[in-house]
Formats: structure tokens, C-alpha cells, sequence
């Protein structure tokens, strides 16, 4: 497989099928743009914003979202992939074939780098599909990437490593690697970190999958304060500024249990409630709730 690609300093980006993914990525990557975010040195950011849709109201939406800074292909999806210099794929699992089957999307996607977002889908099944001119790539974000929050995984394909997939990027030089210049893009809309295909449908369940089961957390600790006679905007605010806060001290290194353990005073509040919750059997229940996540998603690419 080829894998010298040449993407311009400011390159067109495509949406191929702008799903809930798909759009969450376009917002993030608009929103960071419209702040002045910039690359760095050497790394292209995109200029030009193309999505792929198939129905009017689809193709409606997008153009009143997004105020003509993305340019809307109905139906003309080769056309639109021919004109752009990286499309992300984000339709269905199940569409993944008949999309990319399509009249002429196998030769409009010949030398480009397709970054598909698709869960349960492998980098194998989709490159069997459109043949081995096509660099792909999988990445798997999340929901909050509509408000630059997101979490998102990167694999790229095996054997070939990150270092010898390059991207020519005329005038600069030296070329640097692929790496970069995807890790910019998922940047832009929270963290990116990169890791073995092998692990993608779990990492599709905990950070995927993961806003629902959080706020699943968030509605019940809502709950809570409201029987206990708090007003309900304000139980939700509580509930989701205490999450917030809890889990950016993890992210600056706290570890969990020790942000448990110094709230945890003898005969306290606190270790009452957690008794409760482990009564509740609460860590096994949300742990399970990963794994049966990720059984489902790693079958979601084989459903037609």
C-alpha cells in the first residue's frame, strides 16, 4: 500500500455521511477554528469544510448550523470525496459498505486518507472495501467533542506505523508523519491519544459509551438532592459541577480513591453514602456495563 499522500497547507476536509459523530467532530473543528486555534510548525490545518448527506433536510440542517462555512454534497458524494484531501467516514456501522461501494467512491478515494470514526468496524473490513490506494485510519471520539470535551482514540493500520505513513506538505518540508496532522485535528476537540486497533471497541464503550453511563450517575445524584428537598436546577447544577470538578482533579493526577479517601471522614456523611453504594453493588454493576458495552461493539461492524 502506498502510503505517500499530499495534503495542502490548508487542505478540504470531507464529512462522508455527517452523522451524530460525524457533525460532533465538524462543530468541535469549526468552533476551534472560529477561536483562532492554529497548527503548529509544519502541520496543515483544514480550509474548506465539505459534508456528505443524503436527504434534503439532512443537507438543511447543515447548511443552517453551520452558516455556509461547510459546503453541502447531496447525493454527489464521489464528486465531493474527489475534491478533498482527508474525508472522515461517519454513517452507520451497518452503511459502511454500501457507502463506500458506491459508483466511483473506490477511485475518488484512491491516494487519500480516510479517518473512519465507525464503531465496531475494522480498519481490514474497510480497506478491503476500497482497496489498498486508500490510507485508513480509525478514530474513535466521543459526544463532548461538541463542546472541544471530547475523548478520542487513534489507531492506525498494522503492521504500518505512524512513522512510515508520511504526508507531503508542499511547500513546507520536512514532511512530517500522519501522526500529527490527525492528532491536530481530534485535538482541537478535546484529547486524542493513540493506541492499538486491538483495543478500540473497549475504548468505544468506556469513552463512547461513557457520557450515557456518566449521566445515568449525574440523573440520579440529581435525584437525590431533589427528595432531599433541593430545587431541581440546582440539584442538576450541583450534581454536574461536582462530577466536572472530580474529574478534572483526576486528569491533574489525583488518583481516584485518594480524592474518595479525603472525603471519607470517620463516621461521616460520606462513608455512609458509599456503604450505600457499595451495597448496591455499584462498582461491579458500572464495570459490567463496560464489558457488555464493548461485546456489542466489537459486533456492530458485521451487522448488515
Amino acid at each position: 500500500m502506498s502510503t505517500e499522500l499530499s495534503i495542502k497547507n490548508y487542505y478540504t476536509l470531507c464529512m462522508l455521511a455527517c452523522g451524530t459523530m460525524g457533525s460532533a467532530v465538524l462543530s468541535g473543528v469549526l468552533d476551534s477554528l472560529s477561536t483562532g486555534a492554529t497548527a503548529a510548525s509544519g502541520i496543515p490545518i483544514p480550509g474548506k469544510f465539505v459534508a456528505c448527506v443524503k436527504r434534503q433536510e439532512s443537507a438543511d440542517r447543515i447548511t443552517t448550523t453551520y452558516a455556509g462555512k461547510v459546503e453541502v454534497a447531496l447525493h454527489q458524494h464521489a464528486q465531493a470525496v474527489a475534491s478533498a484531501d482527508v474525508v472522515i467516514l461517519g454513517c452507520k456501522p451497518q452503511l459502511c459498505e454500501e457507502i463506500l461501494s458506491g459508483k466511483g467512491m473506490k477511485e475518488a478515494l484512491s491516494g487519500k486518507l480516510l479517518i473512519s470514526v465507525l464503531a465496531g468496524t475494522t480498519i481490514k473490513q474497510i480497506q478491503d472495501i476500497v482497496g489498498p490506494d486508500t490510507i485508513v485510519v480509525r478514530a474513535m471520539p466521543n459526544t463532548p467533542c461538541k463542546i472541544r470535551q471530547g475523548m478520542t482514540v487513534i489507531s492506525f493500520p498494522t503492521p504500518a506505523s505512524p512513522s512510515s505513513s508520511t504526508v507531503s506538505l508542499l511547500p513546507l518540508t520536512p514532511a512530517p508523519s500522519l501522526k500529527p496532522t490527525i492528532q491536530w485535528i481530534f485535538s482541537q476537540i478535546g484529547r486524542a491519544v493513540f493506541l492499538e486497533e486491538k483495543h478500540l471497541d473497549a475504548c468505544t464503550a468506556l469513552s463512547g459509551s461513557g457520557p450515557a453511563f456518566a449521566c445515568v450517575m449525574l440523573e440520579a445524584m440529581t435525584d437525590g438532592g431533589v427528595m432531599m428537598g433541593l430545587p431541581f436546577a440546582v440539584a442538576q447544577e450541583l450534581a454536574a459541577q461536582t462530577m466536572q470538578g472530580a474529574a478534572r482533579m483526576v486528569l491533574e493526577g489525583n488518583h481516584p480513591a485518594q480524592i474518595r479517601n479525603s472525603v471519607s471522614t470517620p463516621g461521616g456523611c460520606t462513608i455512609g453514602g458509599l456503604l450505600v453504594m457499595e451495597d448496591g453493588k455499584i462498582r461491579s454493576t458500572i464495570a459490567r456495563s463496560i464489558q457488555e458495552a464493548t461485546n456489542i461493539a466489537s459486533s456492530l461492524g458485521n451487522k448488515k
